[in-house]
Formats: structure tokens, sequence, C-alpha cells
């Protein structure tokens, strides 16, 4: 296989943007569960600990947060489908990339110190121009088909 044909399918796996994530964020995730038959959307909201290859289409982010006193880990592929958003609610000052060292504190000793941004243009996703183009042609066929049938 040529290096091209990989790279092709890889960028069609993408989504086309991501909310910009880093290490130490505070972020809520939510994540389309099927339960038999049903669909359902579950939030999990923790500390970023980890992120890893931002670029490709298997980027990752482990978050952690602690439930009932004990510590939960869960990685997220930001490009997979079964992500539905991914909401930056805190953004705090950290030096790694890496935070091993959170899973031995407790309590107070968890807080990072919170750094200023905008919320609102961080966690805002814009779809492709041509994209929008194409919804709105298929949401407009309908309604002519229905008239047509009406007549």
């Amino acid at each position: 296989m040529s290096f091209e044909l990989i790279k092709k399918v890889n960028d069609a796996q993408k989504k086309h943007s991501v909310v910009d994530v880093r290490t130490g964020d505070k972020v809520r995730v939510h994540q389309k569960i099927k339960e038999g038959n049903k669909e359902r959307v579950q939030v999990f909201e923790g500390v970023v600990i980890r992120t890893d290859r931002k670029k490709s289409h298997t980027s990752r982010i482990t978050v952690r947060k602690v439930a009932s006193g004990v510590g939960v880990e869960k990685s997220f592929l930001l490009h997979s489908p079964l992500v539905v958003k991914v909401e930056v609610v805190r953004r705090s000052k950290v030096r790694r990339k890496y935070l091993t060292y959170m899973r031995e504190r407790s309590g107070k000793g968890t807080r990072l110190k919170a750094k200023d941004f905008d919320r609102e243009a961080t966690n805002k996703i814009e779809e492709p121009k041509e994209e929008k183009a194409e919804a709105e042609e298929v949401k407009e066929e309908p309604k002519e088909e229905a008239a047509e049938a009406k007549k």
C-alpha cells in the first residue's frame, strides 16, 4: 500500500475540528453509550492528565476523576464517533505533558492553579463551509419533494 492511500483513509476518519485540549484542563467529555437497543450520552468530567498525538487521527486524552473516593481514569480518542463533544471547563497552569504525580495526591493536594482563558472561543467548533452548504441542500430537497407530492 502506498503512503498516500493510508493518509487518505486516516484523514477520512478524522473529525474536521476538535477542541484544543491541553494537559491540566478540566474537561467534560460527552460519550455515546449503547445499552441493548438504546443509545444515550454519558458525561465524564475530570482533569486531563495526558495528551497523545494531537495532530494524528489517533489523538487521545486521558481524563482522571475521583468517584466515591476511588480514582477513575478513562482514555478517549478525540476523533472517535462515540465521543460526541469535549468541553473545556477550566484551564490550569502545568509544566508537564503527563501528570502522573496526580495519582498519588488526594484532597486539596490535587488542586491546580487556574489560568484565565476564553471559554467560548476554546469550545467553539466550526464545520467546514463545504459541508454546511451540502447540509442546507439536503434539508431543502425534502421540502421540495413534499410540495410536489401535495400537488
